[in-house]
């Protein structure tokens, strides 16, 4: 497992947890975070998922959260994979308490993949989290997650009109199915895009993020 961070210039007072899509690396994330205009001082971290053939590209190696053998939403359920991750995203989460911050600082988010990932690891996070990022994603295998997460608990889903990949429906499924497990405290943006990030999704991101961070910190550093 490999583990990159973001430092902010003063000291962080909340920590975002990334993970990036299929074949794609933590650089990915990097990029997408340096490009995030918030004014809160916050730690990135990144994390490369690991190298695993992936049977929808013809079994070729590459970084992947899991396997997905189809194109259809429930083709994307490669149960064993997800929980093997989730293990690894863990290992991190539990390394940033360590050094120091409180659960309720920290975010999971990702994109298509790693937004998914985002979902299935803090959703089943008993302990209280400052959000949950989903970017151009859904919440796979959603049957067999152990939801314990607090239902208050902020979550932001940035969604493609046009995506070919992650399609809007799956979108609509995936927060019908958080708001009948109690979920209201949801941020959903729609824009004009295929499966990729935009400018005012970068925007409407940072804006959530400031505000979800100055609800959580006060001038003195402590955390509610």
């Amino acid at each position: 497992m490999t583990v990159y961070m973001k430092e902010p210039e003063q000291k962080a007072v909340a920590c975002v947890i990334w993970m990036h899509g299929l074949g794609a690396d933590a650089q990915d994330m990097a990029g997408l975070a340096s490009e995030l205009p918030i004014k809160a001082p916050v730690r990135h971290v990144f994390i490369d998922a690991p190298v695993r053939p992936v049977t929808l590209n013809n079994q070729m190696p590459m970084r992947a959260w899991y396997d997905i053998v189809g194109v259809n939403f429930t083709d994307k359920e490669d149960y064993p994979g997800i929980s093997q991750s989730e293990a690894i995203i863990r290992e991190v989460f539990e390394g940033q308490l360590r050094e120091g911050f409180r659960s309720e600082q920290i975010f999971f988010a990702g994109f298509s993949q790693g937004g998914a990932m985002a979902l299935f690891t803090g959703l089943q996070t008993l302990s209280p989290i400052a959000g949950i990022i989903a970017l151009s994603s859904y919440f796979p295998c959603a049957s067999l997650c152990n939801v314990l997460l607090h239902k208050e608990t902020p979550l932001f889903f940035g969604v493609g009109k046009f995506d070919p990949l992650v399609l809007p429906a799956w979108a609509n499924l995936t927060i019908d199915t958080l708001q009948s497990k109690g979920f209201q405290n949801i941020t959903r943006h729609d824009y004009p895009m295929e499966h990729s990030i935009c400018l005012q999704e970068i925007n409407d991101l940072a804006a959530w993020l400031d505000t979800q961070v100055a609800l959580i910190h006060h001038g003195d550093g402590s955390v509610k």
